[in-house]
């Protein structure tokens, strides 16, 4: 019987107790005294946002499948839990055998979105473990940062021993190897770091120095010895049918927010839009083999018990196999199991599809266009016409559907008031298509939602240059939205949404900042600030306050343009999309013109020739 480390006093006494006590369906089980090497598998949020996670499932289940290792997870509490354990120094500690996180070999956290930045210092605060990594000690894990927030780290850099950049099957077997072996010669931290350093696609920051000049920017960025690699290649799995894929998934106690089963059909994009970091960051595109996913499909659905499948993809309608796979699990949904099909564009054979299997009573359509004028969508290469959002409206509301949702952004390079009054215009072009449509035909009025994001500039995008905005007038800018949504013929038929302008400010610097701002994010979390994607936890103030006494502008990293022959935070990362692409767009951003997509024609990006990769055009 293993001992909790939480009293049934102080379960009982919390919101959702099922977060903390493990014991999951497909939870693995093992003797850690029997492990050579034990890893705390982190996501810096709630449970429930967590354990949706396919990265974190493909790579639990890929860990222990060693036998010498053994993958245990840990969540961030919620704030009644973070509260009590503070008070009784309480350490965190892993689902799976309730062991404190301090005391395992290495601690992975996966860094998924800027605004959780603050939670990963309250992992390593409950855990007991220093913040800076210079202050640790070989009594302390291995701090291991991982995910897409990795292709800049540098406002991490002083919190992690070391990050993983790319995609998790490749290198970890040959990282854990290099552990035994140190560990088994009596080597330390130290030595541990400088000889991982040398494998592909790790990056430890302590071995490498920054220099700033007059104006703040970086002068200098270098390795502090010769035997460190100056560039760091991302990792990449070009085979993604022969490699891992858990057929076991972990279920969760509780509902969590992807609560079914997760089918990645490929990695990668061929649309090439220049405000997506992921569309940039996982070229070249790979698709899995249709045959091993029918599998996995029959596999997951049986060990787990779920009752609903969803494809991931970024974009869906161009997996090449999709009519294929479709037939497929429509045949599972002969069995009573739901399909989700995410990610798919608007035309006559996915909507053919999505009538048969959505109930379309309780269903919405989701079109991103991102931008109001054909204009702008040609400056952010969206790919996509008004004639083509227009068809596949109207064929959505031929088929039963009245629900329909836009999703736009605000801010983009070369934005004009006239862009923005063109969100509200197309909405209504929209609605008009469901009213031309015989009242004795329609099921009462259509609902068109629109939602605008600010826009925030990424790393290893064409827009990495781009400046941003002041908040005031990201609010503008809603409000101009707002206003023409009152002009519009159909106004009671649409709905208007906005992000909030100070969160996207905080994305903006931490998107692109640079080590200095990493200050910031300690004293913000010593006044509290915590769960900061959370709207009702988010405090503005605090974070204000922070910049203030730290001394960083945020201006500095938001509101100037980037010189293109600037050091950015990020240049020593090798993504396999090269800089000179990414500045070719951004000049053919300013013009408006479009580069067609992958499967047209190969833009000349460096991906397709990554690690002896070809163009998707060449794959199949």
């Amino acid at each position: 019987m293993r001992q909790l480390a939480l009293s049934d006093e102080i379960l009982m006494n919390i919101d959702k107790p099922a977060r903390y006590i493990g014991n999951e369906v497909n939870m693995v089980r093992k003797n850690p005294k029997a492990a050579a090497i034990r890893f705390a598998m982190c996501f810096p949020d709630v449970y429930e946002i967590g354990m949706s996670h396919l990265g974190i499932q493909i790579l639990y289940d890929m860990f222990n499948r060693r036998e010498d290792v053994y993958c245990e997870r840990v969540y961030s509490p919620w704030s009644d839990l973070h509260k009590i354990m503070k008070e009784q120094q309480i350490p965190l500690f892993t689902l799976e055998t309730q062991s404190p996180v301090r005391n395992m070999d290495f601690l992975g956290i996966t860094i998924q979105y800027e605004m959780c930045y603050t939670n990963i210092l309250q992992i390593l605060d409950l855990s007991q473990i220093p913040f800076l990594a210079e202050n640790r000690t070989g009594e302390h894990p291995i701090v291991i940062g991982g995910g897409p927030c990795t292709y800049n780290p540098e406002p991490l850099a002083d919190f992690f021993d070391l990050f993983y950049i790319g995609e998790g099957e490749t290198r970890y077997d040959d990282l854990f190897d290099l552990y035994k072996s140190i560990k088994s010669q009596g080597k330390g931290r130290r030595e541990f770091l400088r000889a991982a350093s040398r494998l592909p696609g790790i990056y430890v920051p302590s071995l490498y120095q920054t220099e700033y000049g007059a104006d703040g920017t970086i002068s200098k960025f270098c390795p502090k010895y010769e035997d460190v690699p100056a560039t760091v290649k991302k990792e990449i799995q070009m085979d993604l049918s022969h490699t891992h894929y858990p057929r076991k998934p972990l279920v969760p106690f509780l509902k969590a927010t992807q609560d079914r089963v997760v089918l990645e059909i490929q990695r990668g994009c061929i649309r090439g839009c220049r405000f997506c970091q992921a569309g940039m960051i996982y070229r070249p595109t790979r698709e899995r083999d249709v045959n091993m996913l029918k599998e996995c499909a029959r596999e997951m659905l049986q060990s787990t018990g779920h009752e609903e499948i969803s494809l991931s993809s970024l974009s869906s309608s161009d997996y090449s196999h999709l009519p294929e796979l479709i037939r497929y699990l429509m045949d599972v949904r002969e069995q009573g199991v739901n399909i989700s099909l995410p990610s798919l564009r608007i035309d006559a054979f996915s909507l053919e599809v999505m009538n048969k299997v959505q109930d379309i009573r309780k269903s919405s359509l989701t079109f991103a266009p991102e931008a109001g004028s054909q204009r702008l969508r040609n400056v952010i290469n969206k790919g996509l016409t008004e004639e083509v959002i227009l068809e596949g409206a109207g064929l959505a509301f031929t088929g039963g559907w009245q629900k329909v949702k836009l999703y736009f952004m605000l801010g983009l390079p070369t934005e004009t008031e006239e862009d923005r009054k063109e969100i509200p215009r197309l909405a209504d072009k929209i609605a008009r298509q469901y009213y031309e449509i015989p009242k004795d035909r329609r099921k009462g009025k259509c609902q068109i939602t629109i939602s605008t994001s600010f826009f925030v500039p990424k790393p290893f995008t064409p827009f990495q240059w781009a400046p941003m905005l002041k908040q005031e007038d990201y609010l503008a800018c809603a409000r101009t939205v707002n206003d023409e949504v009152k002009e519009q013929l159909n106004r009671k038929s649409l709905k208007y949404n906005w992000h909030e302008a100070d969160v996207t400010v905080l994305e903006g610097v931490f998107a692109r900042g640079d080590r200095r701002v990493g200050q910031v994010l300690l004293k913000a979390y010593e006044k509290g600030c915590i769960f900061d994607a959370w709207s009702e936890f988010f405090d503005s103030q605090k974070w204000m306050e922070a910049f203030e006494e730290c001394g960083i502008s945020i201006d500095f990293y938001n509101l100037r343009t980037r010189n293109t022959e600037e050091i950015l935070p990020w240049d020593f990362i090798d993504c396999g999309v090269s800089k000179e692409f990414l500045k070719k767009e951004w000049e053919r951003a300013q013009t408006g013109e479009v580069t067609p997509n992958c499967r047209q024609q190969c833009s000349g990006c460096g991906a397709a020739a990554w690690k002896g990769g070809v163009c998707f055009e060449h794959q199949n």
